[in-house]
């Protein structure tokens, strides 16, 4: 089992969501990780999801974007890593997957998530990798 003071922690849309509307124990838990130097990663995926512009509604998305590491672009590699997780998984949550390999790219990492059982089925076979429901 991956432990999250040991891992990258990857956020998917409904852990941003969660931070943005200042769910208590999620910001503690980043708090947390930021203090023991935790990285902390926000898939552009998620960013799309989340994001609606860049005006005065996404003021609480972009503190978190602020508070977490350098993002990675979405690249080639990524995209089939995600294409493979479908298939292996026989799953059409095509964003699940893209956060799945982003993951996968920076483990060992958690990914934290208010709904995780598309993720943890993607995520089932792979070593150094965690799910956790926030």
């Amino acid at each position: 089992m991956v432990r999250a003071d040991d891992a990258t922690l990857v956020l998917d849309s409904g852990a941003v969501i969660g931070l943005a509307r200042g769910d208590r124990r999620l910001r503690a838990l980043i708090s947390h990780a930021h203090r023991m130097g935790v990285s902390i990663r926000v898939p552009m995926v998620v960013l799309a999801e989340t994001a609606r512009g860049n005006g005065p509604r996404d003021a609480a998305l972009n503190l978190v974007l602020h508070s977490t590491a350098p993002h990675r672009p979405l690249d080639e590699p990524t995209a089939r890593l995600a294409g493979g997780l479908l298939a292996t998984a026989r799953s059409n949550a095509t964003l699940d997957a893209l956060v799945a390999a982003e993951a996968i790219h920076c483990r060992p990492s958690v990914v934290l998530t208010a709904d995780p059982d598309d993720l943890g089925r993607l995520l089932a076979e792979q070593p150094g990798v965690g799910v956790e429901r926030v």
